[in-house]
């Protein structure tokens, strides 16, 4: 029955290409702009009243930086790339890839905190030296490691390849599985054990290299909250805008998750099925790596 799920799948893709061809990924990135400048405005507004003590102030304050973290993560930025394509090129499992997605917004909240914390207590840095530092030394950070978690998937693809040649070889010469019933021993890790290995090690990469780079609205929030004498508040802030940031990472990563499973559904049942998936690891791989290098150069 998965050869019918080929039919939405493509239309799916289609889809897809179709909306990036005609445009549409810069519209929505115009559109959530406008919108994450309304949501500046209203944290001022918010800043003021929670300084001022008035009743409410806070909850207004910590919604507002939860819908700003919502629509500044869907324009350029904060892991969406990297999630969407690890989720869609790794056989990952649908609780560790939400996981991820949790982890590294709320780790780019840390990020973002002890930077303020660390410049304006320690080294007496202003707002916008803070910026700066953000933009010129935990960006290409960021970057760099998003970039070698891509070539990491290409070179895992590749391997892939090099396996399934090797035991395509040595089917010709010794006719059975990983576990002998003639010889009674394993002739390799089974495709289960070779998904398995360094999951956790690539998690822990991939939560570090989107924490790397805080968000410039978390810093904003801190930095004036510290100077209003509120510092807790903006700690409670940069946090709900990482819950904001969250969302949409997850939403991207439940997306490809299910892409991933669509794919090799459909072709579960025809002869491309056993390159399907290194191929699917290798395409992402190489979208990740050339956009975080492109990122890269951008910010040397």
């Amino acid at each position: 029955m998965s050869k019918y799920l080929i039919v939405p799948v493509a239309l799916a893709c289609g889809l897809l290409l179709w909306f990036w061809g005609s445009g549409g990924f810069d519209s929505l990135a115009a559109w959530a702009a406008g919108e994450q400048r309304d949501f500046q405005n209203q944290i001022a507004q918010a800043l003021r009243a929670a300084r001022a003590e008035q009743p409410q102030a806070v909850a207004t304050l910590l919604t507002v930086c939860f819908a700003y973290g919502f629509f500044h993560a869907i324009g350029p930025g904060h892991g969406k790339v990297l999630i969407g394509g690890y989720g869609l090129g790794r056989r990952v499992a649908f609780w560790r890839l939400s996981a991820i997605s949790v982890l590294s917004s709320l780790g780019q909240a840390v990020t973002a905190i002890v930077l303020v914390y660390a410049g304006v207590l320690i080294f007496q840095m202003s707002r916008q030296s803070l910026v700066g530092a953000t933009e010129q030394v935990m960006a290409p950070i960021s970057y760099a490691a998003i970039a070698a978690i891509g070539l990491w998937l290409v070179f895992r693809a590749m391997r892939g390849f090099a396996r399934r040649h090797r035991n395509q070889t040595a089917h010709t010469h010794h006719d059975h599985g990983d576990v002998c019933s003639d010889c009674g021993h394993r002739h390799g890790p089974s495709a289960e054990e070779v998904a398995n290995v360094g999951t956790l090690r690539e998690a822990l990469v991939l939560i570090a290299g989107i924490a790397a780079r805080p968000c410039t609205g978390a810093l904003f929030v801190l930095i004036l909250t510290w100077q209003m004498g509120i510092a807790m508040v903006g700690i409670a802030g940069a946090f709900a805008m990482a819950l904001g940031t969250a969302l949409v990472t997850t939403l991207v990563g439940w997306t490809s998750f299910g892409l991933r499973g669509g794919l090799l559904a459909s072709a579960s049942a025809t002869r491309f099925a056993s390159v399907l998936a290194p191929t699917i690891e290798l395409v992402a791989g190489l979208l990740i790596a050339v956009i975080a290098s492109g990122l890269l150069l951008r910010a040397l």
